[in-house]
């Protein structure tokens, strides 16, 4: 018994056919702890009327009071120090007593619906009411409007790994584990409820956690509906924080960790960062094939917004998309998106336009039948590099894309030409890579435009390999109006190597001076050019 002779209350909260009667079990090979199955179900039976075969019998022997159940069953005397209880989550019903939820502990139970729902149809038809995955989210949300989300675990995680996940289980509720809880004997239990004959048949032949069927029969059309309905609330309590993973992964940190907590745009809507998701059939994820922007925000405006519209669209038509946004349809997602996440400065917009969803998978754009999706992801974000020490760059072996094969004009989503050469520059610990087009002259780097000054003139290179940027062109009609020499040319290796000064221009980092090139240190002869004394009033539109 517990040191103040009372016994503590263990609840699990599930959906039907959820390994919980097998969990149940499991709870009862303690030494320490006796167990109750359902015991609000004669109760959720009087009040909802829902009719069972065993409705008159379980009605005539379980207390069907609810309150009662909760003071003088639920939390009465003990001669243990744990009692468990198995609730399916829909018999929390309106007008039960606040001390079920509010006392003892709680733990919720998880399965996914398409591994549950063929077991529950052969009992009782499936509808999403009974399934009652809502009930489950309500119930976590409930505990932990308390000031305690509940542990859930996922009846993957205890099937694959049962003593991990029950030690991880016991754990989160600071209780000692006990070996005896992975095996039981075959056959009914004297804890069975009076519906045992009707639901335990399998768990009555089983003796511990089976590792789950490797190939299930295929899965009925006839209950595609309720999955579709269910399935979200299962993966939200998935994703959940206080999920019971293994082995367990710790949650990496955000950059800026306000981000966990934004409202992303995709197609037409705003949705929570973990909802924000586009469909497997969509060309974003088939193939690459969609074209971004990307926007930063000063002072409440959205720097160079035209300009980053009229790349969009250029590119749009360049790859042949149909059923385009309009310009006005695009600018109101982007400023709803800002305004509802109070972004105002100091962010940065990933604005994507996919060719959008396919009716089956394929290349051909001709399966695009949906029109296209729209995404606008914007994150509170810093300028990327560290703009006051200066970057580092080594040079790749990966050649630019040429204009024969992928014309950089098109701003497109298919990175992987960019993505190899920040492959090099991580492996050399440089913060960027510059990039060489074919014939070996520098394009640019993985992520940004780039220019040299030697002896006064401004030197970069033209935009045949490399993306013409917004950044790179306000530069270049800033170097103009300081009346400094402007040169737009072809420019080799050993140039840069022996530049006066080098600096990178991107929406991303804005402008950052580079201090170094495979190892040569770049001499910065006249800092004013880098730390351009116009670029600040340029960029906040005074």
């Amino acid at each position: 018994m517990s040191e103040e002779g009372e016994t503590e209350v263990i609840h699990s909260w599930s959906a039907p056919r959820s390994l919980s009667t097998s969990l149940m079990y499991s709870f009862a090979q303690r030494d320490d702890t006796e167990v109750l199955d359902e015991p609000l179900y004669a109760h959720y039976l009087r009040v909802t009327g829902v009719d069972r075969p065993y409705r008159e019998e379980l009605l005539s022997k379980m207390e069907s009071d609810g309150n009662k159940v909760v003071k003088n069953i639920i939390y009465g005397p003990g001669k243990k120090n744990y009692r468990y209880c198995k609730h399916i989550a829909k018999v929390r019903l309106p007008g039960l007593s606040d001390d079920l939820t509010k006392k003892g502990k709680h733990f919720i139970l998880i399965r996914n619906p398409i591994d549950s729902l063929q077991s529950f149809d052969k009992v009782v038809p499936s509808s999403f009411h009974e399934l009652g995955l809502a009930d489950l989210v309500s119930v976590y949300s409930e505990l932990s409007a308390s000031g305690n989300p509940p542990p859930i675990l996922d009846v993957a995680h205890l099937q694959q790994h049962p003593e991990a996940a029950l030690r991880g289980l016991c754990e989160d509720l600071d209780i000692p584990f006990q070996d005896s809880m992975l095996k039981w004997e075959a056959g009914p239990k004297s804890v069975d409820g009076i519906w045992a004959p009707w639901w335990y048949k399998s768990v009555h032949k089983s003796t511990g956690f089976v590792q789950p069927v490797k190939y299930r029969p295929p899965f009925p059309p006839s209950l595609y509906d309720v999955l579709e309905q269910s399935l979200p609330f299962y993966n939200m309590l998935k994703s959940l924080p206080r999920s019971t993973r293994f082995p367990k992964i710790p949650t990496p940190s955000l950059p800026v960790a306000t981000n966990e907590k934004i409202l992303v745009w995709v197609g037409d809507e705003l949705l929570p960062r973990v909802n924000a998701m586009v469909s497997v059939f969509d060309s974003v994820v088939q193939g690459g094939d969609s074209v971004w922007e990307g926007l930063r925000i000063y002072n409440g405006k959205v720097f160079k917004l035209e300009e980053h519209l009229d790349r969009m669209f250029d590119s749009a038509k360049a790859l042949a998309f149909n059923n385009v946004p309009t310009r006005d349809e695009i600018k109101e997602a982007i400023f709803k998106t800002l305004i509802r996440n109070g972004m105002f400065d100091n962010a940065h917009i990933r604005l994507s336009l996919t060719r959008g969803k396919k009716v089956t998978s394929g290349m051909s754009p001709g399966f695009n039948l949906y029109g296209c999706t729209l995404i606008v992801l914007a994150e509170w974000k810093p300028p990327v590099y560290d703009n006051t020490k200066g970057i580092t760059l080594v040079t790749a072996t990966t050649r630019r894309n040429s204009p024969n094969n992928l014309d950089s004009k098109i701003h497109h989503n298919n990175l992987l030409n960019n993505i190899l050469a920040k492959i090099e520059g991580n492996n050399a610990n440089a913060d960027d890579a510059i990039m060489l087009d074919k014939d070996g002259y520098v394009s640019e780097t993985n992520a940004t435009n780039i220019f040299l000054v030697k002896k006064g003139i401004v030197m970069t290179p033209h935009a045949d390999y490399c993306l013409p940027g917004i950044t790179r062109a306000t530069v270049m009609e800033l170097v103009k109006k300081e009346k400094l020499v402007l040169e737009e040319r072809r420019i080799s290796l050993s140039e840069f190597h022996t530049a006066d000064e080098v600096w990178t221009t991107g929406t991303m980092g804005e402008l950052s001076p580079v201090v170094r090139i495979d190892g040569r240190v770049i001499a910065s002869l006249n800092p004013e050019i880098t730390q351009h004394r116009h670029w600040n009033g340029e960029r906040d539109g005074s």
